[in-house]
């Protein structure tokens, strides 16, 4: 596994679980150690769109992905949303960034207004009251002035938005090469190498 400080990932309950789950397999694969929240909303979310059943405790749920996606021992921790001694709900906790995909527009409403209801709410105030990289990978459509005003405060408090918009430049054939074109650039985000997809303009010389 890699040196570097672990990655948080938090998957909320907006539409889009793909993406997260994608993400989650591609940080493994990429050797990063990684401290995973799921919200309830978002368990449910997983059984409507995916094939996936994840169970209801913390350990469970860390078997379970910890045996779907080949994760190496204690690479993958997952937390439980009341779980506050965990070490990223302090800022003197090393992560090398935090990931909210997908990120639905209550979290992001609790974001943008300091709000520290759970643990993903509050792992992600300490990432921004640390100038880390915190990604927010928004997922709802059409927005409205409240959504926007939430992105916009977000954004100036330092989160990076990154909505769930495809581009199609690279004329994918498939779904999952969609899904991909958004976990490469969370990736790009992170500053983690992969090779989901070329570059814009390498295939255009």
């Amino acid at each position: 596994m890699t040196t570097q400080p672990p990655i948080i990932l938090a998957l909320t309950g907006a539409s889009g679980m793909h993406y997260g789950l994608r993400l989650l397999e591609q940080l493994l694969k990429a050797q990063q150690t990684l401290y995973l929240l799921c919200s309830k909303a978002a368990r449910q979310v997983i059984a409507l769109e995916t094939d996936l059943k994840l169970p209801s405790s913390p350990a469970e749920i860390q078997t379970y992905l910890s045996l779907q996606y080949a994760a190496q021992p204690q690479q993958l921790q997952v937390f439980g949303l009341e779980q506050w001694t965990s070490p990223i709900a302090s800022g003197s906790s090393l992560i090398k960034g935090m990931v909210i995909c997908p990120c639905s527009s209550n979290t992001l409403s609790a974001i943008a207004n300091g709000s520290s209801r759970n643990l993903i709410e509050r792992a992600a105030e300490v990432t921004l009251k640390e100038r880390r990289p915190l990604i927010l990978v928004h997922r709802e459509t059409p927005l409205s002035l409240i959504h926007l005003t939430n992105l916009l405060t977000a954004a100036q408090a330092g989160a990076i938005v990154l909505p769930a918009n495809p581009g199609f430049y690279h004329r994918p054939q498939t779904v999952n090469e969609v899904i991909d074109f958004i976990v490469a650039r969370i990736l790009d985000q992170l500053a983690i190498q992969h090779n989901l997809l070329n570059r814009w303009g390498k295939n255009h010389e």
